[in-house]
């Protein structure tokens, strides 16, 4: 099942905040979100191959979904969203991730 994943599917978007932004230029650390079946290992290979750049370190962490209710005119339904997972990314000291696209 694992090899069906591919590099695309792996990683699913960059998460880009205020807190994320401080520590990416503190400690070159970078946050996505990742396909919830992904391992270590392969977010690891995705990465460099993408953005071509060296990983020291990764973290994840698995974001269960939020209960959620909606009222309509009809009656109330409820739900929840589905779970996400993290995974922090640390580089090694000379390399860097151009989310934005621009050039220095």
């Amino acid at each position: 099942m694992k090899d069906l994943l591919n590099r695309k599917q792996i990683l699913v978007r960059p998460l880009i905040t205020e807190k994320n932004t401080a520590l990416q230029e503190q400690f070159n650390q970078y946050f996505f979100e990742v396909n919830i079946d992904s391992n270590k290992i392969e977010i690891k290979k995705a990465v460099e191959k993408r953005f071509n750049v060296r990983v020291t370190n990764i973290k994840t962490l698995v974001m269960k979904g939020k209960q959620k209710s909606q009222f309509t005119k009809k009656g109330r339904f409820s739900g929840h969203r589905a779970d996400r997972k993290k995974a922090i990314v640390t580089l090694h000291k000379e390399d860097k991730i151009d989310l934005f696209g621009q050039t220095e």
